[in-house]
């Protein structure tokens, strides 16, 4: 494995300045393209998996996040609050008291159930400046997060089916887990009680754990069970990454929460025309976006699969001759959706200019045949060679295969159906 902090600038994805601050890395247009490539991915995932997405703010007042929990049992990962005019609001450190409010701001019958809300949205944790490095651990986050509104008997074929997007996604992305955990409280824990830093009842902890165990189970991973490492509001499924140096981080999460439905009230009609509460499954798919790419980084070290590569075709003119067909050809990629750019004739030799481009997925490279043909002579970054075929056909192979394959096989609707 590569390190992404050295690599990851060597290749123009990103930099960090210290007049933005510490923690704070802005992405350069190559790491921009990756993270539209992943947001797009993940968001056609979800959508053809049921979910709807939502957009909300940033920052919330005070009184939200003392309703959530997040007040007092996680203020110390909190920006302190910004006074605005009598209010005080914060830089949220979730979203999870957002989708909450989305949900109770329409009333829900059980027929609409499950409700599954995503969102890749910012959220933001006061990190200390010696736990800061590159962009696996950073202060504004991008998270790809999801929360679904279920019924009691929906929840672990919710839970599991968040569980297939996972490992499917990871697949997608060639992402290896280094492992599975069952975060649960600390083994003395006094859940409930005022001083603890786990809030309901130990009953609903239990039945989130049971159900939790079953869906890890029933998908055949081998997991361990991680004591004191729950959220505050229940235990967790983490999965975690290993980066170059060995360290462990959570990049995907399941998590079943009975605290923040009662503390928004929520409800739904039930057949039997009352009242009734449902359950809240968190989920992130991929996680951090910061975190998700600095892993493709490393694993990949920058020869990402086609379909996330900054720039999937390269268009190589033997001399000045070529250079209009070559522009003609890079404007037609481009039309047809693929990340294409021109290494000019003047740019140096055409072993240097391929050099250069070693990472770049696909080369057309551009002599006097192929201007005269209309064709294009591609060869793939392994050093294969393809026959020349007409250019149009050549891009349209091209632009198919720089599509997420998997996407066809996901199908929206309930688990199970």
């Amino acid at each position: 494995m590569y390190d992404h902090r050295k690599l990851g600038r060597e290749l123009g994805l990103f930099d960090s300045d210290p007049l933005i601050g510490a923690g704070l890395p802005y992405l350069l247009p190559a790491g921009a393209a990756i993270r539209q490539a992943l947001e797009s991915y993940v968001a056609e995932l979800e959508r053809r998996s049921g979910y709807q997405h939502v957009y909300s703010p940033v920052l919330g007042k005070r009184e939200l996040y003392e309703l959530s929990g997040h007040w007092s049992h996680y203020s110390d990962d909190m920006y302190p609050p910004m006074k605005v005019g009598e209010e005080e609001v914060v830089l949220r450190p979730s979203l999870c008291p957002h989708h909450a409010l989305i949900y109770r701001s329409r009333a829900h019958s059980y027929r609409e159930l499950p409700v599954r809300y995503a969102e890749l949205g910012g959220m933001y944790r006061s990190e200390l400046s010696g736990v800061l490095g590159g962009l696996t651990r950073v202060r504004a986050i991008q998270l790809n997060d999801g929360h679904i509104f279920c019924t009691l008997d929906q929840v672990a074929d919710e839970a599991r089916a968040a569980l297939d997007l996972i490992l499917r996604a990871y697949g997608d992305l060639g992402l290896r887990p280094a492992r599975f955990l069952l975060s649960l409280p600390a083994a003395d824990a006094r859940i409930g009680d005022p001083a603890s830093k786990y809030v309901g009842d130990a009953e609903s902890w239990d039945r989130s754990a049971a159900l939790l165990r079953e869906v890890l189970d029933e998908a055949g991973v081998q997991y361990e069970e991680a004591p004191g490492e729950a959220a505050f509001y229940g235990p967790k499924i983490d999965v975690q990454i290993a980066d170059a140096a060995g360290r462990e981080s959570t990049l995907s999460t399941i998590q079943i929460d009975f605290h923040q439905p009662a503390r928004f009230e929520l409800d739904y009609i039930g057949a039997d025309g009352n009242k009734h509460r449902p359950v809240m499954v968190h989920r992130a798919i991929i996680g951090s976006l910061e975190r998700v790419i600095a892993q493709l980084i490393e694993l990949h070290g920058g020869a990402l699969p086609g379909w996330l590569a900054p720039v999937q075709l390269v268009v190589l003119p033997i001399s000045d001759a070529e250079e209009k067909y070559a522009a003609e050809i890079t404007r037609r990629a481009v039309d047809r959706g693929l990340r294409a750019e021109l290494a000019h004739a003047d740019e140096g030799t055409l072993g240097a200019r391929i050099r250069e481009n070693r990472l770049v997925p696909y080369q057309a490279v551009i002599g006097a045949r192929e201007l005269e043909a209309g064709q294009l002579a591609v060869r793939d970054r392994s050093g294969s060679r393809y026959a020349p075929a007409a250019a149009g056909d050549v891009l349209d192979q091209l632009a198919a295969g720089c599509r997420p394959a998997a996407l066809s096989e996901v199908r929206a609707g309930r688990p199970g159906e």
